[in-house]
């Protein structure tokens, strides 16, 4: 086994991250941020759909972005009793399959967070937003060399992390997040957080 050097995983690990930041595509950033808007102006929700450090992403975008920008979101992790219910009584590949049918409608833009874009209930998920009507946006990653997996394939919009550590996926994904916001408060000249 290899000696262990902090400073030489450090410099790795930033790198990477660093790479994958200047590999961010920013016609999909600026297509996602106009999605954003365009909910904002039609009165709809933003429903943000994942798993593990992919729904907690979503959980703190969905309070910066309600608070901030005041644009209704629902996290449906967040929700215990319904995911739950949904798991013990219809399996848990249909969580959010299940939670969108009650809350989105068409119009709504549903992000699902996948860091292999593989996970079968966000991919469930997007299914059932697309039979309501809903706008589709996936934020994933290169996790196995899988390009983003099916749910980069099957949104709208697809913003794929040029890094294949899961780690630096999840790093992104809040990075995406707080770039958006900011870029949709510059748009709509909101105040900035304080």
């Amino acid at each position: 086994m290899e000696n262990y050097d902090f400073s030489v995983f450090l410099e790795a690990y930033k790198g990477d991250l660093i790479g994958a930041i200047n590999a961010l595509n920013q016609e999909e950033l600026n297509q996602f941020t106009n999605e954003i808007l365009s909910v904002m102006d039609n009165g709809g929700t933003i429903h943000f759909i994942g798993n593990g450090g992919s729904a907690a992403t979503p959980s703190h975008s969905a309070g910066d972005w309600s608070k901030e920008l005041g644009v209704k979101t629902i996290c449906h992790t967040d929700n215990t009793a319904s995911l739950t219910a949904w798991a013990n009584d219809t399996g848990y590949g249909n969580i959010f399959a299940g939670a969108l049918g009650t809350w989105a409608k068409a119009g709504d833009l549903v992000v699902g967070y996948s860091g292999s874009g593989n996970s079968e209930n966000v991919l469930n998920g997007m299914v059932k937003a697309k039979e309501i009507g809903c706008r589709t946006a996936a934020i994933t990653g290169n996790y196995k060399n899988g390009a983003g997996g099916k749910l980069a394939l099957m949104a709208d919009i697809a913003i794929i992390c040029e890094t294949t550590s899961m780690e630096r996926i999840e790093d992104l994904q809040l990075i995406i997040n707080h770039m958006v916001k900011e870029a949709v408060k510059l748009e709509r000249n909101l105040p900035s957080h304080s």
